[in-house]
């Protein structure tokens, strides 16, 4: 395990990764569940990658990745929502998220508001090419990422500021 400034990358043995990520698959399956009560809250505000972010940029690809997986999974299983059709891509996206943001923070060792924003672009953009390399219509992904502009931007000013506000811990 490394710590860089206040921020870790825990092993896959270690038995941290696994208790965190539970704490962030729990925020990704409440926060859902809350912007599920408005009409299409979950396409527009992205709820279920906002702790991806977080458990990734703070404690490393492991609880990125156990997030970025189950946290769709449960969802999906437990109440439908993202439906089966869709898992696939959500779990892609949410993996890219994952591995950006890890990247992100072991590279820069600090919360970087750009190196935020470019884990949130390249996880959208990359996955959006590989939807369109898969066959879904170029006008839909376009339109899926206009509504998500909310969400993203969340993820963005709100994932800057709990970084920011946890980072000493």
């Amino acid at each position: 395990m490394y710590a860089a400034g206040r921020f870790y990358s825990l092993s896959y043995q270690d038995t941290k990764t696994y208790l965190f990520s539970l704490l962030f698959i729990a925020g990704n399956i409440l926060l859902p569940q809350l912007c599920h009560l408005f009409h299409l809250g979950g396409v527009i505000w992205l709820p279920i990658f906002f702790f991806t972010l977080i458990g990734a940029y703070k404690y490393g690809i492991w609880v990125g990745l156990l997030t970025a997986v189950l946290s769709p999974v449960i969802n999906s299983v437990a109440f439908g929502m993202p439906p089966a059709v869709i898992l696939p891509e959500m779990i892609l996206k949410s993996a890219l998220l994952a591995m950006g943001a890890a990247y992100v923070a072991k590279q820069t060792k600090k919360v970087s508001f750009i190196g935020i924003l470019l884990c949130i672009l390249g996880y959208q953009m990359i996955g959006s090419g590989v939807e369109m390399l898969a066959g879904a219509d170029p006008a839909h992904i376009l339109n899926s990422l206009k509504l998500g502009i909310p969400g993203m931007t969340v993820q963005l000013l709100g994932g800057f500021g709990l970084l920011k506000l946890i980072q000493k811990i």
